[in-house]
């Protein structure tokens, strides 16, 4: 099914503190010192210490911001079409970095035969695809296709088209690039959604060149297993608005993956034909500390 040749991770120039993040949430979240106690104690406790971003005006005085509204209250607040004028302007330069990194010294970008851009944080049309094949030259003829607003799952996604492709074809070099900007639609009511994912959710890309050649150095492809948990899709959702992107996410998600994650991986371990014993590496999304206490608690690892 293909190989992992190689893996690259980009961010854009913009590293904040998660104490300016917070400080900036301050204002707008908290109407008195109690509430500013509790966002504070959410935030030490993220156990999160920097965070990248497009905008720098998470760690600037109001007089120098560029996205948001110098006034105290934002106001006007960024609609919709400013929101994605900036992921036009950043989504893509940032895509061809994180390429151009995954495949070096492996192959050239001329040598990429199939180009798969996932990312549920803006869209248009034409495309982020569009936009990487003109920034990087690449052949007019390769086949392309994008993967939106499918949250995190769209990267697996992405990886398990790219297997197929490169099973149909032992010549394939196929480039998946993954690309958020989630601190592009920071929403300013005081709920426990918009609190949670300004605490959490940066910006940032990830490339992988996946080949067809099974002599290829890398780490092989052997099997995919997914399943849904419908009880679970109330409880975190990704929907436009005027105003931005607007996230739903629920303490409760936590709970689910504790309850039922151990299922699902004895249901793909056996559908694979291994045992748990038999795992020596683990790769586990990074959903936030709650999520990954979660899946530690499921699969029952002892390790601190």
């Amino acid at each position: 099914m293909g190989k992992i040749v190689s893996i690259a991770t980009g961010v854009p120039d913009h590293k904040h503190l998660q104490e300016d993040i917070f400080s900036f949430a301050d204002t707008i979240y908290s109407n008195s010192e109690q509430d500013s106690r509790k966002l504070k104690f959410l935030y030490r406790h993220s156990d999160i210490n920097t965070r990248y971003s497009t905008i720098p005006d998470y760690s600037l005085p109001a007089e120098q911001r560029q996205f948001y509204s110098k006034e105290k209250n934002l106001e006007p607040f960024p609609d919709l079409e400013k929101r994605m004028e900036w992921y036009g302007n950043y989504a893509a330069p940032l895509s061809v970095k994180t390429i151009r990194d995954c495949i070096a010294g492996k192959i050239n970008s001329d040598e990429i035969t199939h180009l798969i851009t996932v990312s549920c944080t803006g869209m248009s049309a034409p495309g982020l695809d569009l936009e990487i094949m003109e920034a990087m030259n690449l052949p007019s003829d390769i086949f392309r296709t994008s993967i939106n607003f499918m949250g995190c799952y769209a990267a697996m996604h992405g990886i398990k088209l790219a297997a197929a492709l490169c099973s149909n074809d032992p010549s394939a070099n196929v480039v998946v690039v993954c690309t958020e900007l989630c601190t592009l639609h920071f929403q300013k009511e005081n709920t426990i959604d918009n609190i949670t994912s300004s605490m959490l959710f940066s910006d940032g890309a990830a490339a992988v060149l996946i080949s067809g050649n099974n002599e290829a150095e890398g780490l092989t492809i052997d099997h995919f297993y997914s399943t849904v948990a419908l009880k679970g899709k109330q409880d975190m959702a990704w929907e436009l608005s005027s105003k931005g992107f607007l996230m739903t996410l629920s303490s409760y998600i936590a709970d689910m993956i504790e309850e039922n994650f151990d299922e699902l991986v004895q249901n793909a371990l056996l559908t694979a034909g291994i045992s748990k014993t038999e795992i020596t590496h683990w790769c586990i999304h990074p959903g936030g500390k709650k999520i990954l206490e979660a899946v530690h608690n499921s699969l029952g690892f002892t390790n601190g």
